[in-house]
């Protein structure tokens, strides 16, 4: 299993992994298989997207604090309860497909971490599997 580490700036905020992934995927001699990601956050998540046009990422953004505000009827102790359904939205892990030991996306796409509840600290897992 590798590590990635994340260090977040902002409450909400996408940052785009896609060329720190391909080198790692690059460099595990994996010539053929899968690319597990996984976000080991309950108040992160992670998504493939375009990663063309920086504003594809606000507008994510913006939609996801249109869809979970902070409510004052929220009863989560900590306070970040919007920051747990954004995450729930936007999904913990992701396979992504390796071949000839390079990964496999579409023309336009990147795979973006979504920090809900920054600043802090992150790390995704990787395992490399295979075929």
């Amino acid at each position: 299993m590798e590590k990635i580490s994340i260090r977040t700036n902002k409450r909400n905020e996408i940052i785009d992994i896609t060329r720190g992934l391909k080198g790692m995927v690059e460099s595990s001699g994996v010539k053929n298989g899968i690319c597990a990601v996984f976000c080991m956050h309950t108040t992160a998540g992670i998504t493939i997207n375009e990663n063309c046009d920086p504003s594809v990422k606000t507008d994510i953004l913006y939609s996801l604090e249109k869809i979970s505000p902070v409510y004052k009827e929220f009863r989560h102790s900590e306070g970040n309860s919007d920051a747990h359904v954004k995450a729930g939205l936007m999904g913990s892990s992701l396979s992504l497909i390796i071949n000839n030991g390079k990964l496999v996306l579409g023309q336009w796409q990147g795979v973006f971490f979504c920090e809900f509840d920054g600043p802090r600290s992150r790390e995704i897992c990787l395992e490399f599997i295979s075929s």
